[in-house]
């Protein structure tokens, strides 16, 4: 598979998430080319705030692996990581992260803290940003304009 195809699976994560009420937000964490992780926000389902697609992926993985460290692995996620999923990333020592629309208000990677940026950040993936943005961006615009009544 191709980095388009790991991101058209947390895109289809994030409608998953849409069609449930939650911000459709997916991930899709990606170890020897193959998929490991896959999830959408579940933040209302679970009553928990921490459970953002990001989380959970790394949550999945994690148990999978039956290691707190996912070296060697990829992360795919179609908006920006706030800095809870960002420290989160790190914590996992995930290699790589691709997310697609940026996240202004609330990102903490390329936006706000800038978290992998900080001195006391222990890990830093590598940061690809832009993947499949146009299609993460309207997903999240679509599903506000609808909540607000407006489309």
């Amino acid at each position: 598979m191709k980095r388009a195809d790991f991101m058209g699976e947390a895109l289809a994560q994030a409608r998953a998430a849409a069609a449930r009420g939650e911000v459709p937000v997916g991930a899709v964490l990606v170890r020897d080319g193959h998929v490991v992780a896959r999830a959408g926000n579940r933040t209302r389902e679970l009553s928990d705030p921490t459970a953002h697609a990001e989380m959970l992926a790394i949550r999945d993985a994690c148990a999978g692996a039956g290691s707190d460290r996912l070296r060697e692995a990829d992360l795919y996620v179609t908006l920006e990581p706030c800095a809870m999923c960002a420290a989160a990333i790190s914590f996992a020592r995930i290699r790589r992260l691709y997310f697609g629309a940026p996240d202004e208000k609330g990102g903490g990677v390329i936006h706000g803290g800038r978290f992998f940026s900080q001195p006391t950040c222990h890990h830093a993936p590598e940061v690809y940003p832009g993947l499949a943005e146009t299609e993460a961006a309207a997903l999240l615009r679509d599903f506000f304009r609808t909540r607000r009544g407006d489309g």
